[in-house]
């Protein structure tokens, strides 16, 4: 039977209904609030745990069945390890051997290392995944393989999906760099230190079962205590919960391409001349080629013109942590860490603080630090004529990437999207996004190697810059220069088929990935 699809307030064709519950169609910006209270697990008794405290269990087979796995759970896993991470196969593993059928994957995020799930999807341990799909399982979502709906939410999306209540976790497995008997963990020391486990907390607090994986069981206390082991129902000792040189190596290489690094010092120079670089002001910035480099060119524009940053939003990376040492940088608030320098930095110096997609991004909170930050630096694969933004598939329509945090920095009070011209000689300015992930009232600027287009909704940022020499271009003359360059791209073979939706920061959907034909 066909899906019954409703077009939503952004024009687009969206499900009513995903994976079996009501959905709601996105509303517009700030037009959808919700009602109701925050979900919970069931009450425990420590009468029901250890009296010494001592929860670990000899193998992930023995704590997914002493927390009762069955066919149809709910299994979230943490993306802090990135394309290092062991467990999250491995918990897919044990479940095959236990024999669950129909679990559904919710991870904070999958990448490559991560197809292993493929075999499982296939047979059927897996039924879907709702979580932002890196690279094959992206791909193979986008050939319709996959029986239910792929669901991609940002990081507060994510947050906020498990507190209202619309997912329910089963069984949280928490790799965890180090760790104690009681299921006290961090991210901070071990073989594969992390930094921190924010994205894993609201799985801790919500989740029925939570297992703790590690391979550095240390004595009770484990401090800092990330993640309670009040909340924990086992802990695993493994051999090797990651690869540690794909953990935090290998991201954080400033591009040495001319046309990105023009980009970067674009986007720092207008920052500068904008206005936004002042005293006591604040930025994000990701742990990619062109926003490294940003950094490093914001960085000597600071110097040169005697600024301190009140805070900086991370991923941190070396580059950020050398900013905060040298003092332009007062605070660096971290969701994730990139590289070692950032994990030492977290565990050694105050002003580095872990935080969490609650304190970051959740949209149904009271208040969060994405509105309050001056500047947010993304990427995107495609951006439109009217600045809405892609940044989930390509120009082909094929999923290959996540959301992460890039919707919710849209809330800066100046979102930019440093992107090239093209890609392949397929123009990255179109006429309108394959996906919609970011509404264009929310996108202030777009910095390319050919040109700055600044929204006409800000005027405030073209009259700051008006007299500047920055190249600053409607954005329809740069589409139309590189449509000379490229000619125009033709449309992607999409059938009517949905295989995915993109929700909105607040729950709501906002666009729908269809199967590429």
């Amino acid at each position: 039977m066909a899906m019954k699809l409703e077009r939503n307030a952004a024009g687009r064709m969206v499900p009513v209904e995903v994976n079996g519950r009501a959905s709601i169609p996105y509303q517009g910006f700030g037009n959808h609030r919700p009602d109701g209270v925050k979900a919970a697990p069931r009450i425990a008794s420590c009468v029901d745990y250890p009296a010494d405290g001592d929860k670990r269990v000899s193998s992930l087979k023995e704590a997914l069945e002493k927390v009762g796995l069955t066919d149809g759970m709910v299994v979230s896993t943490h993306h802090h390890l990135r394309n290092g991470d062991a467990v999250g196969n491995l918990i897919f593993d044990a479940a095959a051997e236990i024999g669950a059928r129909d679990l559904m994957w919710f991870p904070s995020a999958s990448f490559p290392v991560h197809a292993n799930q493929i075999g499982h999807l296939d047979s059927g341990v897996i039924h879907h995944i709702e979580g932002s799909m890196n690279g094959p399982l992206g791909a193979y979502c986008s050939a319709g393989k996959m029986r239910g709906l792929g669901v991609l939410r940002s990081h507060g999306g994510r947050w906020q999906a498990i507190q209202d209540g619309e997912v329910h976790i089963d069984v949280a497995v928490i790799a965890a760099p180090t760790a104690d008997s009681f299921g006290n963990a961090n991210g901070l020391r071990g073989p594969a230190a992390c930094g921190l486990l924010g994205f894993a907390l609201a799985d801790s607090i919500y989740a029925e079962k939570v297992i703790v994986v590690t391979d550095n069981l240390v004595p009770f206390p484990c401090l800092p205590w990330q993640i309670q082991g009040n909340n924990v129902d086992a802990v695993v000792e493994i051999g090797s919960i990651g690869d540690p040189s794909k953990i935090v190596s290998g991201t954080t290489r400033i591009t040495q391409s001319p046309d990105r690094r023009r980009i970067a010092e674009l986007a720092a120079r207008f920052c500068a001349e904008a206005g936004i670089m002042r005293d006591g002001f604040s930025f994000q910035a990701g742990a990619g080629g062109t926003t490294l480099a940003f950094a490093m060119y914001l960085a000597q524009l600071m110097r040169d013109a005697g600024v301190t940053a009140r805070f900086a939003r991370g991923g941190s990376t070396q580059h950020m942590v050398e900013m905060l040492d040298e003092g332009l940088i007062e605070f660096i608030l971290d969701g994730q860490t990139f590289d070692l320098d950032g994990v030492r930095s977290m565990r050694e110096d105050a002003r580095h603080q872990d935080t969490s997609p609650f304190t970051s991004y959740n949209f149904h909170g009271k208040g969060n630090f994405a509105s309050m930050v001056d500047v947010a630096v993304l990427g995107a694969t495609e951006v439109d004529l009217e600045f809405n933004g892609n940044v989930v598939t390509h120009s082909d329509g094929r999923l290959l990437h996540g959301i992460g945090g890039w919707q919710n920095c849209l809330a800066a009070r100046c979102a930019m999207l440093l992107v090239p011209s093209f890609r392949d000689r397929i123009p990255v300015i179109v006429d309108e996004v394959t996906t919609l992930c970011g509404p264009g009232e929310l996108i202030d600027v777009v910095v390319t190697e050919r040109g700055i287009a600044v929204n006409p909704r800000r005027q405030d940022l073209l009259d700051a810059v008006a007299g500047s020499k920055l190249p600053i271009r409607p954005i329809g003359d740069l589409k139309a220069e590189l449509d000379r360059i490229c000619g125009v791209p033709a449309k992607p073979a999409l059938t009517e088929e949905p295989v995915a939706v993109v929700k909105w920061v607040d729950g709501t959907v906002i666009d729908t990935v269809w199967r590429v034909d």
